[in-house]
């Protein structure tokens, strides 16, 4: 039933889709706008919508008549925001005087920077070639990763200073930028989201 091989093979493919390293200046920058993030309900939000997901993705996207592409290009659009804001130092998400920190978890850092639509997609193609149990064991791994590095970005935040920061919220920008075109191309092109 649990394949260690097959386990290892989606736990490295779910990490470099998620990009939870990639998104620390983004964390940083959306914890300076909200005071404080809350870890372990932004993980448990990101878990349970990648395993709900898991299950019943296709049933729930097709119940909406929405195709996997459509829900790709919408999560790219949003990825794109973020990125643009990061580079081009403007405000798109302005936070909510009213809104509680576990909102701020939720939106947009369980979705749609960890569980976001490259994620979600690349879990619906990863059915076709792997085992459902493997899926979910991958899945739990990196949501263990994520946890660790969303409490540790404080510590990342003093160890990089501000212009460390700075350096990586532009660079990150870009790649969040390069991203979010490549699933808009793909999700347009019909061909696979991984």
């Amino acid at each position: 039933m649990f394949d260690i091989k097959e386990i290892f093979s989606v736990t490295l493919i779910l990490f470099s889709v998620i990009d939870i390293l990639g998104s620390v200046p983004i964390i940083i920058n959306l914890r300076k706008k909200v005071g404080h993030i809350q870890s372990g309900k932004a993980t448990i939000a990101a878990g349970v919508l990648m395993l709900l997901f898991l299950l019943v993705g296709r049933s729930i996207l097709s119940l909406f008549g929405i195709g996997v592409e459509d829900f790709a290009i919408a999560g790219a659009l949003i990825i794109f925001a973020l990125g643009a804001e990061m580079i081009l130092g403007i405000e798109l998400f302005k936070p909510d005087p009213e809104a509680s920190t576990t909102s701020a978890s939720i939106v947009p850092i369980a979705f749609p920077l960890i569980a976001g639509a490259g994620t979600l997609t690349t879990i619906l193609t990863l059915k076709s070639e792997f085992s459902q149990w493997n899926i979910a064991v991958g899945i739990i791994i990196n949501l263990g990763i994520v946890y660790v590095v969303l409490k540790s970005t404080n510590w990342l935040e003093r160890k990089l200073g501000k212009t460390g920061l700075d350096v990586l919220r532009r660079i990150f920008g870009i790649i969040l930028l390069s991203i979010a075109i490549k699933i808009f191309k793909t999700a347009l092109s019909g061909s696979e989201l991984l």
